[in-house]
């Protein structure tokens, strides 16, 4: 099942958190997707064709506390364990197999008859269409936690469910020895 976000314009005021956030204007933003409860951008869509240039990667994570959050299980080796867990099981390579076909076209939904165009003018057209989340072509490999979980935020997939999981187990384990 693929999930769209509902599409508002981008205020200024939304422009001008966002720059903050990355700490330069904003290229390509599309729109927020997903914002915290106070209303402040947790992710961004950005379009596929900026300045000419192919953004295979659709969505990007913007929140500060959650980057860090991710930045930290990177750190600690959570993708290698995450990772292996997915080697061992077909079920999970098939769900991320599909996670990545059900992005692609989502993706390729957001995208109008001019950035098709000019995506395959500039000999991208195969790049779209075979690479997933994060511009990923290993259907079977994670590489960044930020992108899947920013995918997540908008459309559940398996490598957020399995970050979710990692935390909730973490959770549950400070509980008890806390």
């Amino acid at each position: 099942m693929i999930f769209r976000s509902i599409i508002l314009p981008v205020t200024d005021a939304q422009r001008s958190q966002v720059a903050k956030l990355l700490g330069r204007e904003p290229r390509g933003l599309q729109d927020i997707p997903v914002v915290d409860s106070r209303g402040r951008p947790r992710v961004i869509r950005v379009a596929s064709l900026v300045d000419d240039k192919p953004f295979p990667t659709l969505f990007w994570l913007v929140d500060p506390q959650l980057n860090y959050r991710i930045d930290q299980e990177e750190a600690r080796g959570l993708i290698a364990r995450l990772q292996a867990r997915i080697d061992a099981s077909a079920a999970l390579q098939s769900s991320m197999a599909e996670d990545h076909v059900q992005h692609i076209a989502l993706r390729d939904g957001y995208m109008s008859a001019a950035d098709r165009a000019g995506i395959a003018r500039l000999g991208f057209a195969d790049v779209f269409r075979q690479k997933g989340i994060g511009g990923i072509a290993d259907r079977s490999r994670i590489r960044c936690l930020h992108t899947w979980y920013a995918a997540h935020l908008v459309c559940p997939n398996t490598v957020g469910e399995l970050l979710d999981q990692h935390w909730r187990e973490a959770a549950e384990a400070d509980c008890v020895s806390g």
